[in-house]
């Protein structure tokens, strides 16, 4: 069952209800739902808000996961997520989604909201991989939010054999760098 405070089309109301209610400042959008606009916007709603687009067989990763962890404003405009079962799936690409084949190992994922998300020490070190601006700017604001998890990012990292590894281990050390001068600077 899903959260009380998520509003699907189609589920309890209609898109037209819902486009109502929105114009009369009742709910807000968040993700591919609705939510109150006085409620507030937590991770468990912003998974849940992906729960028709994920099911229980897909994971959100990558910018998806930063976003429901709380480090970026918006849901991106395409959604990555990845195989969390161990068996193939049959997906149809869809234009909203980067569909990932490879399974994630069921240690890196946390259920969220009734969603599969990549817990945040995973999510650090695959953007981090990824290594363009707008993936590294995520990477900086979660391992802002979350200094451990950029540790065990870093430890993760070390400890195995990934593709873009060295320039993710780079990225990752210099972002941990930066975050802890700033610490030190406001504590001194």
């Amino acid at each position: 069952m899903g959260s009380p405070f998520l509003y699907f089309a189609d589920d309890r109301l209609s898109s037209a209800e819902l486009t109502a209610a929105c114009l009369d400042g009742h709910l807000v959008s968040l993700g591919d739902a609705y939510m109150p606009a006085d409620a507030v916007e937590t991770r468990a709603l912003r998974a849940g808000s992906l729960t028709p687009t994920l099911g229980d067989t897909l994971a959100a990763t990558h910018l998806t996961a930063a976003w429901i962890h709380g480090a970026l404003p918006a849901p991106p405009a395409r959604h990555t997520v990845q195989r969390a079962v161990p068996r193939r799936l049959h997906v149809v690409p869809h234009r909203q989604l980067v569909y990932r084949d490879l399974a994630v190992a069921t240690a890196d994922l946390q259920l969220i909201g009734g969603v599969l998300v990549t817990s945040p020490e995973r999510t650090l070190a695959d953007l981090a991989r990824v290594g363009d601006a707008e993936h590294t700017r995520a990477a900086r604001l979660l391992a802002g939010a979350d200094l451990d998890a950029a540790s065990r990012a870093i430890i993760r990292l070390e400890a195995g054999a990934l593709p873009h590894k060295r320039a993710a281990l780079t990225c990752l050390r210099q972002i941990v760098a930066g975050l802890q001068e700033d610490v030190t600077r406001y504590t001194s």
